[in-house]
């Protein structure tokens, strides 16, 4: 098993940092800070699965400050030259992914959960022991830094032997022989309570023969009691069906009382009805009499009434013509109000309009140009294009001086600035003789130009002030435009308005001939109050003949069906006086067969009976409930009594379970631990022997003694010497830890290591010694130990390892 390399992204102080290792001894240096042992936690983290808070108290300081989430990947490679890369993310919720290389690409394998992966790790890199990936690092493959040294240095025997027992994976045998002493007390405890439970029961269980008896005697009362109640109850049987005769004989006299009752009622009743019904004849024939009297009375009364009528439906018209005069009346007044008012608006918004228009002509008249100012506005593009001119010649003038100054510079130095050589032109006079005509004409000249431009500039701001005089005179202009232009379309509105004042004229004349129309109208309706106060005279005398021919009328119009329903309640009193006769005659037979005192002697037999039935019945019930009890008792008890015979077996079954605890304890648990112990620290100190030799070069022999303590043994003056605990120097306690750690690893089958600063406390000579025991282990020197391991890493600042080592990783 090999790991190929590993990647760290935002872990601690790497923020994207790969490595790659090499088969054998690797080991990682660099200066204090940079992460070495960083690398291993990562390692541990994602190969092993270890917890990061076993790194750090947060696990939010595991990953780089500033990042949210760290990753790191680890490849490896097992002996069948099989890849596989396992990752991890530092974040919530972590993944922890295992994938296989296949067609140079990793593929994820599906795993339910994290224990599956881990399971998987374990079978990959053949450490499959009971104990998880995590302890197995943390406790053998790769202790960290401060836990190097740790269980080596405990001084209580007890807790130093507790420590090593877990690391060798043998604490099992002592946890399950101290656990076990609690199961014997919970065994003890279990049947201490089913004995004590089973000593009521058992004096329960006494009383069941006694019970059983009761239950027998009780039975065979309730079976004679339930034979005496069925012959009562056969006797009152027979005895209700001769009562149920009797009774119904008795039931129908009684039917017959009530109906001959009820037909003297009816026959009563019908008499009332018959004469009642007589009045109401009486009083329909004397209707009838008066509808005949008041007939023409009613007839004039209805006529009046009509008449009245039709006068109040012309009271109803009058009314409207009278609104709608008045409606007429406010109209005609609102439109010679309103053909006033319009008149005087009208009249005045053209006084208005013409006032105003005189004022724009004034103002108009004052903003009027002169000749002269619209003459030097024109001549402004003139004047300015002749002044752009003379600057430019102003310009190249300029120009020309400088060109002269320049070639004066140069000549009179006697050099032609066009040949750069002597001027042969220049061998007889000085230069400034030849230059002094042309820059004195130049001057003049730019005087001349200065003064023409200060002209134009003159010229050219009176002729600005002009263009901007008349330009604001046409900005004005444009406004009395736009203002005469209102003033126009004001004018048309007015006019407008003053041809609508005809159309007001043509209404009001309308309104006021519709006025006199209904003013001729309402002189037809003069008489018509008079015509109402005659109808109403003429219709309240005959009031009284109307009243008392509508209050007659029902009546009279039911004096053929009262007569009708008189001669139908006679017959029918006919009727009934010989039902009454008929049904008396029944009465008086039906009596005849029935016999009073006979039926009150079957009722008093009946209510003895019933009584001696009653007795009976609650004898069956207090005797079915007695057996009921006495049967529950009896069941009750001899489930106790199964109880009590299952809680014996159970006290039979705990007491061998028991005997064996007992057994296994004092004879396996109590002994295993100490014999695999003893194996171990034998096999162990055989291998760590020869590697201390190597790293202290001397005779000294070291062993593993018992409780784990470190013992070095040697001979002085011909005496066997040991030296333990604070008797040893710092440098032989880390030799012999270095050795013990190196001969643990070997004898579990660990096929890596990580070791973190393991030349601490080694002086010089010791750091050398244990480098080369490093390269012992790796090329299998038979002296030391066979090769075991596949891959060792470590951390280290020491210049010896670099000689022994496969790979230097320096890490910056």
């Amino acid at each position: 098993m090999q790991i190929l390399s590993i990647h760290l992204k935002n872990i601690k102080s790497h923020r994207d940092t790969e490595l790659t290792f090499s088969p054998g001894i690797n080991v990682l240096s660099g200066p204090n800070g940079v992460g070495k042992s960083t690398i291993f936690e990562a390692i541990g983290y994602a190969l092993f699965g270890v917890d990061a808070q076993s790194f750090v108290g947060n696990i939010e300081r595991f990953v780089t400050i500033g990042a949210k989430r760290g990753e790191i990947a680890v490849v490896f490679q097992v002996a069948a030259a099989e890849r596989y890369r396992v990752s991890r993310t530092v974040a919530t919720p972590s993944k922890w992914l295992l994938a296989k290389e296949a067609g140079g690409v990793f593929e994820v394998e599906e795993h339910k959960d994290a224990k599956e992966t881990e399971a998987r790790l374990k079978e990959l890199l053949g450490l499959d022991g009971g104990r998880s990936l995590a302890e197995q690092f943390e406790l053998v493959i790769g202790p960290f830094q401060h836990e190097f040294l740790g269980p080596f240095v405990i001084k209580q025997p007890a807790k130093r032997r507790d420590k090593f027992d877990e690391i060798l994976g043998i604490d099992a045998w002592r946890k399950t022989f101290n656990e076990t002493k609690v199961l014997t007390a919970a065994i003890k405890a279990k049947v201490d309570s089913l004995e004590s439970a089973m000593g009521p029961l058992q004096n329960q269980v006494a009383e069941l023969p006694v019970k059983k008896k009761e239950h027998r005697e009780a039975t065979k009362a309730l079976s004679q009691v339930e034979v005496d109640l069925a012959a009562q109850q056969q006797r009152l049987k027979d005895l209700e069906t001769r009562l149920l005769e009797v009774d119904q004989r008795e039931k129908r006299i009684k039917e017959l009382e009530r109906e001959v009752d009820g037909l003297k009622v009816r026959i009563s009743n019908g008499n009332e009805l018959i004469g009642k019904q007589k009045l109401l004849v009486d009083e329909a024939v004397n209707a009838c009499k008066v509808i005949e009297e008041t007939t023409p009375g009613k007839k004039a009364y209805e006529q009046a009434e009509a008449s009245l009528a039709t006068l109040r439906e012309q009271v109803k018209v009058q009314r409207r013509l009278e609104q709608e005069k008045a409606e007429l009346s406010t109209r005609v007044g609102i439109l010679e109000e309103r053909f006033k008012v319009e008149s005087r608006a009208i009249e005045k918004t053209r006084e208005d309009l013409a006032a105003e228009e005189k004022t724009l002509a004034q103002t108009r008249e004052a903003l009027a140009l002169d000749e002269r100012q619209q003459a030097l506005a024109a001549g402004l593009p003139e004047i300015r294009l002749r002044l752009e001119r003379v600057r430019q010649q102003l310009g190249q003038l300029e120009g020309r001086r400088a060109g002269l100054t320049e070639g004066s510079e140069k000549l009179a130095e006697g050099i032609c600035p066009f040949f750069q050589e002597p001027c042969l032109n220049l061998a007889e006079k000085p230069a400034d003789d030849v230059f002094s005509a042309r820059f004195s004409e130049l001057d003049k000249e730019r005087q001349r130009l200065l003064h023409k431009i200060q002209q134009f500039e003159q010229e050219e701001n009176v002729a600005s002030r002009a263009s901007d005089h008349i330009k604001a005179v046409a900005v004005k202009f444009e406004g009395l435009e736009a203002q005469l232009a209102s003033l126009v379309s004001r004018r048309e509105a007015n006019e407008r308005r003053a041809e609508g004042l005809a159309q007001l004229q043509k209404e009001r004349a309308s309104a006021q001939h519709q006025l006199e129309e209904k003013l001729k109208a309402l002189e037809g309706f003069r008489s018509l109050q008079g015509d109402i106060e005659a109808a109403e005279k003429e219709k309240a005398r005959h009031q009284q003949a109307r009243d008392l021919y509508v209050a007659n009328q029902q009546q009279a119009a039911e004096l053929v069906g009262r007569r009708s329903e008189l001669e139908k309640f006679e017959n029918l009193l006919k009727q009934l006086h010989e039902a009454l006769t008929g049904m008396e005659t029944v009465h008086r037979q039906a009596g005849q067969e029935y016999d009073a005192a006979a039926h009150e002697a079957l009722r008093r037999q009946k209510d003895e009976l019933w009584g001696g039935v009653n007795v009976l019945g609650q004898q069956v019930k207090g005797l079915i409930a007695d057996v009921s009890r006495l049967a529950a008792e009896v069941d009750k008890l001899t489930q106790i009594e199964k109880d009590i015979a299952s809680k014996q077996e159970q006290i039979r079954v705990y007491r061998e379970k028991d005997d064996l605890v007992r057994f296994l304890r004092n004879r396996v648990f109590r002994n295993v631990s100490g014999y695999l112990s003893e194996r171990f620290r034998e096999e162990i100190s055989q291998r760590a022997n020869r590697i201390y030799r190597i790293i202290a070069e001397s005779d000294e022999e070291l062993a593993w003694g018992e409780n784990y303590q470190i013992v070095l043994r040697d001979m002085v003056d011909g005496q066997l010497r040991e030296r333990a605990d604070d008797q040893l120097s710092g440098g032989q306690t880390m030799s012999a830890v270095v050795a013990l750690r190196l001969a643990m690893l070997q004898t579990i089958g660990a096929r890596l290591a990580f070791f973190d600063e393991p030349t601490s406390n080694l002086d010089v000579n010791r750091r050398e010694n244990l480098a080369q025991a490093f390269r012992a282990i790796d090329v299998g020197q038979e002296e030391v130990t066979e090769h075991w391991y596949d891959q060792l890493f470590l951390i280290s600042h020491d210049v010896a390892f670099t000689e022994v080592t496969d790979q230097i990783l320096t890490l910056t």
